[in-house]
Formats: C-alpha cells, structure tokens, sequence
C-alpha cells in the first residue's frame, strides 16, 4: 500500500498541477482572433504581457465552464476560482510529507474528481461538444475518455486516501521507483487530449462539383 500512495502522490500531485497551471497561466490558443488582438493590444509590439496570459487563461477557463452550461450563468466565476483553490490546495498538501497532509490532499483531490465527472456528464448528456480545458488550451471535446479519465483518478485517490493513516513509510528506493513511475503516469494523463486528437479522424476534404455534360 505504501508504494500505491507514493505513486498516487506524484500521478495527481503532477496531474493537478499542470491543471492548474493551464488555468491560470497557460496560453489561450482557441481565444480566436479577437483574443489575439485583445493580447497584442495589451502587450504592445512584443506581444502578451505575463498578466495578460494569466487573465487570457482564466478567462479562457471561465469561458469553458460557461459553455457547459452545468452551473447558472451567475456562478461561473465562483465555481471557477472554487476550483483553482481547490487545485491548489491538492498540489500543496500532496507536497507536504506528513500523512494527515497525504489523505487531506486525496480526499480534495477525489472530491474535485467527482464533481469533475459529474459536470462533465451532465454536459455530455446536454449535448455540450466544448472542448476540455483541463490542462489548458485544447481542441479535443468532451467525451467518454474524459469521464474514464476522473473515474480512475477518483479511485485511485479514494484508495490512497484509505490506506495513508495506517500505511508504513515506503523505504526510500522502492518510493523512488514508485513515485517516477507516478510521473511518468502523469505525464501520460496530461497529454489524453493530445494522445486522442492523434487518432482522430481526420475531416473528410470538399467534394467538388462535377463538371457537367453538354
């Protein structure tokens, strides 16, 4: 047990650090054009400010959590920085080497996941095709991977959280070794959206029209 919560320490401690990352300091690449002279017009010749990409993402952020349209139009914002706490709040306790920190940090962390799932559900079954910004600037919509995605990194955390009051300290090599391979797991789920536009198909090119016959 003691090696599974190692690696749940630094899969979800990665994992939600580059969430929140996305959501506060991540380009908007799918702004559009306005956004782009929104950004210029704010940084000058030389581009986007460093507070003009932070506000670029969370408003990009806000935008997502709109276009769900699982919370009233009024809560969009409060559920939003809600969130980004909530983030934050996981990267600092999974940090932080004391076993009280360890379940605190997965239990926030199952709780988010769980709202994560249940929102993104309830947008698919609305028939919501906007893309997820989990991890920032994204082309790929929701979709089943998605919610496959948080239920796995729900259990994950619920179990972790279980077995961290009474689990023994993880001898220093083997929680070494579990906490890359946690990493590497990670890294894995931060690109999901990335791995699936590669299988993707791609769109089928125009027909055109033939020519006709005198």
């Amino acid at each position: 047990m003691e090696y599974l919560i190692a690696g749940a320490r630094a899969l979800l401690g990665l994992v939600f650090l580059v969430s929140l990352v996305g959501k506060v300091a991540g380009g908007a690449k799918d702004g559009g054009r306005g956004g782009a002279k929104d950004r210029a017009r704010r940084g000058g010749k030389g581009g986007a400010t460093r507070g003009g990409t932070r506000g670029d993402a969370f408003a990009a952020f806000l935008a997502s959590v709109r276009s769900l349209r699982v919370v009233p139009p009024a809560l969009v914002r409060p559920v939003a920085l809600t969130v980004i706490a909530g983030e934050a709040a996981v990267c600092v306790l999974l940090a932080v080497p004391a076993r009280g920190a360890t379940t605190a940090g997965l239990l926030v962390a199952a709780a988010l996941l769980t709202a994560f799932t249940v929102g993104i559900a309830a947008a698919l079954r609305r028939g919501a095709t906007a893309p997820c910004r989990c991890f920032g600037a994204s082309s790929t919509p929701l979709g089943t991977p998605h919610l496959v995605r948080n239920a796995v990194l729900c259990a994950l955390a619920l179990a972790g959280a279980l077995g961290a009051p009474t689990a023994a300290d993880a001898p220093p090599g083997g929680g070494l070794v579990a906490g890359v391979a946690g990493l590497v797991a990670g890294a894995l789920v931060t690109q999901l959206d990335h791995l699936l536009a590669l299988f993707r198909p791609l769109p089928a090119p125009p027909r055109t029209a033939e020519p006709h016959a005198h």
